[in-house]
């Protein structure tokens, strides 16, 4: 399997964020009372020295009044229809490191970078084989559909606890804490797609 991360050009989400924050005027304190965040891992976004799981950006976004695809799109696209070919989409790594300083359990490859005012986020996600622990749990506004394409994935929701493999798909509400881990002895593969309430 490919790796996402050798496959794609980085994201600068962090920069992003602190252009947002900067031109709402808005302190990092203000930006960390608005997301219930701490001010030290919002400075670490926004330096680019961590990349926050999708739950921390959809809160991130939300307290910017933005969606969750301005983190993911060219700043001069306009169009309708975008293409994003095998291997040009846009990438960040996420997870728990972010809280615990562990292995990141995920790493995540937007597929519709170029599409702006989107209402659903499309995601390429390659899992990585780790321990579970209850910390890989988030939880946010919204729904999310995910299809595994390889692998095993070993999927959180609540008390319940799935197995799930290569042409399995879930759908599920993302208010209810979740989170995932590949099982076995390499990586897992799926498509995601978050849609995002405002």
């Amino acid at each position: 399997m490919p790796d996402i991360r050798e496959e794609v050009k980085d994201l600068l989400i962090g920069l992003k964020i602190r252009r947002l924050r900067q031109e709402r005027r808005m302190t990092l304190q203000n930006l960390s009372e608005a997301t219930g965040l701490s001010k030290p891992l919002l400075s670490q976004v926004e330096n680019e020295q961590v990349i926050p799981p999708l739950a921390t950006l959809l809160r991130i976004a939300k307290a910017l009044k933005v969606g969750l695809h301005t983190f993911f799109q060219e700043e001069s696209s306009a169009e309708k229809c975008v293409l994003v070919r095998a291997g040009e989409g846009q990438r960040a790594q996420s997870g728990a490191a972010l809280r615990g300083r562990r292995q990141s359990p995920y790493h995540y490859l937007s597929l519709a970078y170029g599409k702006k005012q989107r209402n659903l986020e499309p995601f390429l996600i390659d899992f990585q084989v780790q321990p579970w622990h209850d910390e890989l749990l988030v939880n946010h506004d919204g729904e999310e559909f995910l299809y595994i394409l390889e692998g095993q994935v070993e999927f959180h929701y609540g008390t319940q606890v799935m197995t799930v493999g290569p042409g399995d798909s879930l759908y599920y509400d993302s208010n209810e804490p979740h989170g995932f881990i590949a099982l076995g002895s390499g990586p897992a593969r799926a498509v995601a797609v978050l849609y995002s309430k405002d």
